[in-house]
């Protein structure tokens, strides 16, 4: 009677699972100081210019009494409510931008520090979010750059037609 051949069969693990060298723990904890430190700057420039923002209406007015003959800065005052809510909205917009970066560096540092591969993945996908809402934002600034060079060559063209009739 024939015994039965047993065969090996290695654990499932990944081929190739990623290590990070010292090397690149250090370039991570590094740039998690870099990121902390343009984080809480972000913070304070957001702060400062919701001041500005909310201010904006009071200066507009202020610009228009000084010079209450001239059209311009009537109209100047009446826009000051419409720049508050411009400027609030971007102010808005920079702050997720500030918070994802600090929060990416809060994250990785711990990750690095402790070892801890929940917080790498955690801090990575600040990151991730950080560049995901840049190019978000630059695609919309180019889509407007765009409208704005074809709104410049109609109303150009329509000048053009006008003078020639």
């Amino acid at each position: 009677m024939e015994t039965p051949v047993e065969t090996y069969e290695a654990p499932l693990t990944p081929k190739n699972e990623l290590i990070l060298t010292p090397e690149a723990q250090s370039y991570l904890l590094t740039a998690g100081k870099w990121a902390t430190f343009l984080g809480i700057l972000g913070f304070i420039f957001c702060g400062l210019f919701l001041l500005l923002a909310l201010s904006m209406g009071t200066i507009m007015s202020k610009v228009a009494s000084m010079q209450p003959y001239n059209p311009a800065t009537a109209m100047m005052a009446g826009m000051g409510g419409g720049l508050t809510a411009v400027y609030v909205l971007l102010d808005l917009l920079y702050f997720f931008f500030a918070l994802y970066l600090y929060q990416f560096a809060t994250k990785i540092k711990a990750a690095i520090n402790f070892s801890d591969s929940i917080q790498l993945t955690a801090g990575l996908k600040k990151l991730k979010s950080f560049f995901k809402l840049w190019g978000i934002v630059t695609i919309v600034i180019i889509a407007l750059y765009v409208l704005g060079i074809i709104c410049v060559i109609a109303f150009a063209a329509s000048m053009g037609a006008a003078m020639h009739q």
